[in-house]
């Protein structure tokens, strides 16, 4: 756990033993260089951390977004008028589906994927519309010896088109939110270590998610369905997930290299607008 004397300037409370934590005592729109080393500090250990009641304009969103790396743009769904770098994750209030709406981490299917989200609310229902996350290391750490020796040695195949109509197609056809080249998603596709090293905490985590890991590199779907089906289960076993819910000024980091996220679709009848920015990644090793 965190060291309060690690912070000086803000305040990390944690949601849940496995990841995620809350941040209070910090303006985001007034972010300095001593704050935000704290802030880092502890998204290196929380994975996940949450602001709430922030004030932010769109460029003030990509301009926290830009601390922890390149911005990036989403290849599936055009910015808002406002600013190149945002997208608008809009659910309508008739609308039946959500975008993204199972688990996953964005865009394995790239060669570089995303490093990390940074996601603000600026319209949520009273109940309803909660985000889980899921800590891919601790889903790691907790295998036997002998499986993950063997997932050591694995490439997973990844693509854009699995989960298609479920996760944006459904989604970008009845609502506000606009598509981009979607005809894209049957081309899109990537070669990944199963198990990924993170970058600045050498930790270990698990890299397939059952939104777009097809099947093993190596291998067909169905020698690959035993083993991804077990691995999917165990790696969202309660202890391993934190849970948040939404209110108008949340504003959330995550990190895609070692969790999932799967926001919830339980808020038919009220409408739900986020804000988006992608932070650009490094091939994963």
């Amino acid at each position: 756990m965190d060291d309060e004397r690690d912070y000086r300037l803000i305040t990390v409370r944690p949601l849940a033993p496995a990841l995620g934590a809350e941040v209070g005592g910090v303006d985001i729109a007034a972010l300095d260089d001593d704050a935000w080393a704290e802030i880092d500090h502890a998204f290196q250990r929380h994975m996940v951390l949450f602001f709430p009641d922030q004030d932010l304009t769109p460029a003030q969103q990509v301009a926290f977004a830009a601390r922890f790396g390149p911005v990036g743009r989403y290849p599936f769904a055009d910015p808002i008028p406002e600013h190149p770098d945002v997208i608008a994750i809009v659910k309508e209030a008739e609308q039946t589906s959500n975008f993204g709406g199972m688990w996953h981490t964005d865009t394995t299917y790239l060669e570089r994927p995303s490093a990390g989200s940074v996601l603000y609310a600026r319209q949520t229902p009273a109940v309803g519309g909660d985000t889980l996350w899921a800590n891919m290391s601790l889903a790691y750490e907790t295998l036997s010896d002998g499986l993950r020796r063997l997932l050591d040695g694995l490439q997973s195949v990844n693509s854009a088109a699995k989960n298609k109509a479920s996760l944006r197609e459904d989604h970008l056809a009845t609502g506000t939110m606009e598509g981009r080249d979607t005809e894209r998603q049957d081309e899109l596709g990537a070669v990944h270590p199963v198990v990924r090293t993170h970058p600045v905490t050498g930790r270990k985590s698990l890299y397939i998610s059952p939104a777009h890991t097809v099947r093993f590199d190596g291998m067909t779907e169905a020698e690959s369905a035993p083993l991804l089906d077990f691995l999917f289960a165990h790696a969202v076993k309660e202890d391993f997930t934190c849970r948040f819910h939404w209110r108008p000024g949340s504003l959330a980091v995550w990190d895609n290299r070692c969790t999932w996220h799967y926001p919830l679709n339980d808020y038919h009848g009220h409408r739900r607008e986020m804000h988006r920015v992608t932070i650009d990644g490094e091939r994963p090793a």
